[in-house]
């Protein structure tokens, strides 16, 4: 993978390039559903795959090598991506599963599990990141599984039309089966715990109605589920990189972009 033709020579970059494992790194660029990208101590991108390219404004990887995310990435998303690898670098511990809202350019957004993890050199110090984002697909289950796992996400989003937001526990009887097996079931389709389905459905909804609708923020929150408008926006900000308003215009901006 041939990634690093500019920003390669700073100090920063060189230290973290010796700390990744080529082989690693490679075999990143062979997955067609994971975002991965490498960031050296100075938060700028040193490698990159081209799936993560496409998720940017530019069109090539030598164009995102040696930026930084205020440079790639709208406000919103550059500083929840910024404020990500701080976590990493200040307690020196990974990042696992974030569910992110992530938005292809120009199009429609697409659910991702993220996870990043400090890099060292020999010595012990911190030299950079790594970080994957697994694009959620439905999972290597059987047809009955998958059929079964339709119907409850139906179901979870009956309940949340009638402002009802379903437990673990109410899934678990929903789907006729005991938590520990639900808990299987779901994250086998979609790649998500019991309690991740049902934020998302509801961040779903909620992204329905911000571009479909011109119902008040207030009104989007509680069809979403949440008690008020600003633990709406905090949980919507958290996922999405981008406040609901933010969302509602940027996706008025772009016809095409429909969650």
């Amino acid at each position: 993978m041939s990634n690093t033709p500019n920003g390669a020579a700073r100090p920063e970059a060189k230290a973290l390039l010796t700390a990744l494992n080529p082989a690693m790194v490679a075999l990143m660029d062979e997955l067609s559903g994971v975002m991965f990208c490498a960031k050296d101590a100075d938060g700028r991108y040193v490698v990159v795959n081209q799936v993560f390219v496409g998720r940017t404004r530019e069109r090539s990887r030598r164009d995102v090598i040696g930026k930084r995310a205020v440079d790639l990435f709208v406000p919103e998303l550059a500083e929840r991506y910024e404020s990500q690898d701080e976590l990493v670098r200040t307690t020196d511990k990974p990042l696992r599963g974030e569910l992110e809202l992530i938005r292809h350019v120009g199009g429609a957004p697409g659910w991702f599990l993220t996870s990043k993890l400090p890099l060292h050199d020999e010595s012990g110090a911190y030299v950079g990141l790594v970080s994957v984002s697994q694009d959620l697909r439905s999972g290597d289950a059987d047809d009955a599984t998958i059929q079964a796992m339709a119907r409850l996400r139906g179901q979870v989003e009956d309940l949340l039309e009638h402002g009802d937001v379903p437990s673990v526990a109410d899934l678990a009887v929903l789907a006729g089966c005991a938590p520990a097996s639900l808990d299987r079931r779901v994250r086998r389709v979609f790649g998500l715990s019991p309690r991740q389905l049902v934020l998302r459905l509801r961040v779903d909804r909620a992204a329905h109605l911000l571009t479909t609708t011109t119902v008040p923020l207030a009104e989007v929150a509680a069809a979403a589920g949440f008690y008020d408008q600003p633990s709406f926006t905090r949980t919507f900000a958290r996922l999405t990189g981008e406040t609901p308003s933010s969302f509602r215009s940027r996706s008025r901006r772009s016809p095409g972009a429909r969650a």
